[in-house]
């Protein structure tokens, strides 16, 4: 998905000319508000949402025009925030966002403004749709549908997974410290060990969530997966040294004879540190 966003960044300056120069056609936009702006949907497939705020009180004097709906609950709302965010150029009346997930249809989306007399209109169109409209991917619409429910299902599995993990961790050192009466080694680092675990499963949920279903991240420079490879690894590493530690220490007051396990652990808990030391050092020079 982040693919989509690589590929509006790299366009963005003929994606902008197009809509700047295909609005522009029709003259003063603000006189297809009696028609709803049926004609601009018509031209536009990926034209989602219509409003008109006025200039100076920064309130919403319209409804929410969409498709096939209209939304009257929006209508004299502020957007002063949104007001504040625009950054026409010199002598043009035409203003274009980053992309972002829209509130009111929860599609990616580009918001495009445009000054004319007291009113500013905003179109927001979905970046999916545009960027198929112009020949610059192809996007298989079920395939995408199903890919995208199947980080979601995967996504919040994860969540309740880690949610699991954490709750028994919980529940597992109380009830040896308060209902069995244990308190050695394993009673405090074994629930350690899975709250550990439990935060990088949580951190590789949301990181999928994020990237593939709800897109907070839009940057092509984010380092997302250098991020979440780094964050993975080093917790998982945390959690095999804190059970080679406690391994070191069962062997040495039961089983000293044993201790070159203990030493096989250690030296591949460093293997994978030096590994990550590499893999970061070799991404910071690449970057």
């Amino acid at each position: 998905m982040k693919e989509y966003f690589e590929v509006y960044i790299q366009n963005q300056d003929k994606i902008e000319e197009f809509i700047e120069e295909s609005l522009n056609k029709f003259g003063e936009v603000k006189k297809h508000k009696s028609s709803k702006f049926k004609t601009l949907f018509k031209i536009f497939p990926s034209l989602e949402l219509v409003y008109i705020v006025n200039k100076d009180t920064k309130v919403q004097t319209s409804p929410n025009y969409h498709r096939f709906k209209e939304d009257a609950k929006e209508k004299d709302i502020s957007r002063e925030y949104l007001i504040s965010k625009l950054h026409f150029k010199e002598n043009c009346k035409t203003a274009f966002s980053s992309p972002y997930i829209s509130s009111a249809t929860r599609h990616n989306c580009i918001t495009v403004s445009i000054k004319e007399g007291d009113d500013i209109i905003f179109f927001d169109f979905k970046i999916e749709t545009l960027l198929e409209r112009l020949n610059l991917i192809e996007l298989n619409k079920p395939f995408h549908t199903l890919t995208k429910t199947f980080y979601l299902i995967a996504g919040y599995s994860m969540f309740l997974l880690a949610l699991f993990i954490v709750c028994y961790s919980i529940y597992d050192f109380a009830h040896s410290f308060l209902i069995k009466g244990i308190f050695d080694l394993d009673a405090i680092f074994k629930p350690v060990i899975a709250l550990t675990l439990g935060i990088a499963i949580f951190d590789l949920a949301k990181t999928i969530l994020e990237q593939e279903v709800y897109f907070k991240s839009y940057s092509k420079n984010s380092k997302v997966e250098t991020k979440i490879i780094t964050k993975f690894l080093i917790a998982i590493t945390i959690a095999l040294s804190i059970e080679a530690l406690m391994v070191v220490f069962k062997i040495a007051l039961t089983d000293y004879d044993k201790m070159i396990n203990a030493l096989y652990l250690i030296t591949g808990i460093s293997m994978i540190l030096i590994a990550l030391s590499v893999f970061i050092f070799l991404t910071k020079k690449k970057n």
